[in-house]
């Protein structure tokens, strides 16, 4: 009777088959509370929300993108007009040396007509460095994007609207206007008309 405890224990043939059907015939889709519509209708839920935030973090991205390289444009464009305010307020002072220039004759000594030519060139090579040109006027047709006529004047043998005579020069700030060019522009003149005629 002791050494009944030490031996495994035999299930009858019979007693198996009973309790297994139970276990095998059990699945999740089965479980209580839980239905097959159910389920789908969370999953596709589920899927919805999946598909709603992916879209919103595409969005995010491009607009932060956009705002990277609008960032670098502006940043860019701060970089290559930063000085357009200093060089506008130094044209007025190169005027002057070319006004000076102009009065150079022989009452005015040498030396010091050489000096001012010297101070011009290495002006303008400075501004020409900070990308800084000159606005061409000498036979042009008057441009109101870059010239700005001050007076009309009667010239019947040049072509309607051309530029008679610069009063000021006009400048250039790479692709920007820093000053247009004062200009005289004739009237009464031929029409202008064909490419060659395009300033």
């Amino acid at each position: 009777m002791e050494n009944d405890k030490d031996l495994p224990m035999v299930s009858q043939p019979g007693e198996a088959a009973e309790k297994e059907p139970a276990a095998a015939n059990e699945s999740p889709a089965a479980a209580p509370g839980v239905s097959v519509s159910g389920s789908a209708a969370a999953y596709e839920t589920v899927l919805a929300e999946k598909k709603e935030l992916y879209d919103r973090l595409l969005r995010k991205q491009a607009e932060l993108d956009n705002f990277r390289k609008r960032t670098q444009r502006e940043k860019e464009e701060l970089r290559q007009y930063a000085a357009e305010d200093l060089i506008r307020s130094l044209l007025p002072t190169l005027d002057s040396v070319e006004r000076a220039l102009q009065r150079c004759d022989e009452t005015v000594p040498r030396a010091f007509c050489e000096g001012l030519q010297l101070i011009h060139r290495e002006f303008r090579e400075a501004l020409g460095r900070a990308g800084v040109t000159v606005i061409n006027t000498s036979g042009q047709l008057f441009d109101p994007h870059l010239h700005q006529a001050v007076e009309t004047v009667n010239a019947p043998g040049r072509r309607e609207h051309e530029i008679v005579e610069e009063l000021q020069r006009g400048y250039k700030l790479k692709d920007r206007l820093l000053r247009p060019a004062v200009v005289k522009v004739a009237t009464g003149g031929a029409p202008a008309t064909g490419a060659a005629d395009k300033p």
